[in-house]
């Protein structure tokens, strides 16, 4: 048995969540529902107008590690930040959640802080994020520790961090790790303007070393430059063993071994979308590392979806092994 079943790596951030209207987002000049990105002077500007705020440690791949962890997987992470206030409370946030998280800290007083994505939540649950990468854009090869990467089962790299200068020879050095001692790579596709701006790279990776694809509709329609969803999913499958793609109300898609399954939402008064797919990614990963099949771990990923958009946050608060076995999927 290996040493950690999944090990994320991508970024290192902490939410500051706070509720506005669309309003505030107009008066603001904010992309309503999309991930944008802003400098540091921009991150202190819109954090001075927001309202009452919660801090939360946040990066998407650390959502989906902190809910395999939660769930008692055997997690480690990489991802970067500053030994300053944010940084200390990513780190315990993290470890507290029972995740290794052993990258090495780079030292206050430099040109960068620690990363922070300013989450504005509307009344009807829909998210726009203001992300400020911080030191997470500058995670290089050297932070990669091989050791680590070759004691996972599965490897998850967060595809939001290939906008980093470095990041794509980290991700290389960590697929090659992985790989190396028999390991499996997955990779979220994070964003469809994410998307647009790596696409070569992306395919690439996910020709030649990706098992495991998670992807919304937008993404994967963005991917594989399509308006035929179906097409999309086709298209996907023929590259990776297994494709597991979300669709916001009407579910999931899951396909492996031939096979497509289409999994049904679970409905859910809808306070805060944040982390939904970093959370059915997590109890995925979980479903399959412990021995379940594709289908069910395609129903686990819709329970801890619901859970988490139910909730302000991108972290599971209620017992997902309980919810999985009241939903019958364990």
């Amino acid at each position: 048995m290996k040493t950690f079943q999944v090990v994320g790596i991508g970024n290192a951030m902490v939410d500051v969540l706070s509720h506005c209207d669309d309003g505030f987002l107009d008066a603001n000049g904010v992309g309503k529902g999309i991930m944008q990105l802003i400098d540091m002077d921009r991150a202190v500007e819109l954090y001075g107008r927001i309202g009452p705020a919660q801090e939360i440690s946040g990066g998407s791949a650390a959502n989906t590690i902190a809910g395999i962890a939660h769930l008692g997987g055997r997690t480690a992470y990489v991802g970067k930040v500053c030994d300053d206030q944010l940084g200390a409370i990513f780190a315990h946030d993290l470890r507290a959640q029972g995740a290794v998280y052993e990258t090495p800290m780079a030292p206050k007083g430099g040109a960068q802080e620690t990363g922070r994505c300013i989450v504005l939540v509307t009344p009807d649950g829909e998210r726009s994020m203001n992300t400020y990468l911080g030191w997470s854009e500058f995670l290089t090869a050297d932070d990669i520790d091989e050791a680590q990467v070759a004691a996972s089962e599965w490897i998850y790299l967060e595809g939001y961090r290939f906008d980093g200068p470095d990041s794509h020879r980290a991700f290389a050095k960590a697929i090659a790790a992985a790989k190396g001692a028999g390991g499996r790579v997955s990779v979220t596709l994070s964003d469809p303007f994410c998307v647009e701006r790596h696409r070569d790279a992306f395919r690439r990776m996910i020709r030649e070393d990706v098992d495991l694809l998670f992807a919304n509709r937008a993404e994967l329609l963005s991917m594989y430059q399509t308006e035929d969803f179906g097409a999309a999913l086709k298209a996907a499958a023929a590259e990776v063993a297994i494709v597991a793609c979300t669709e916001s109300e009407k579910g999931a898609h899951v396909l492996a071994e031939g096979q497509h399954w289409h999994v049904p939402a679970i409905p859910t008064k809808i306070v805060d979308a944040t982390g939904a797919g970093d959370l059915f990614a997590g109890a995925f990963l979980w479903g399959i590392t412990n021995g379940h099949g594709h289908e069910a771990a395609g129903r686990m990923g819709c329970i801890a979806a619901s859970e988490v958009i139910s909730h302000i946050g991108a972290r599971a608060e209620a017992d997902l092994k309980a919810l999985f076995k009241r939903h019958g999927a364990i």
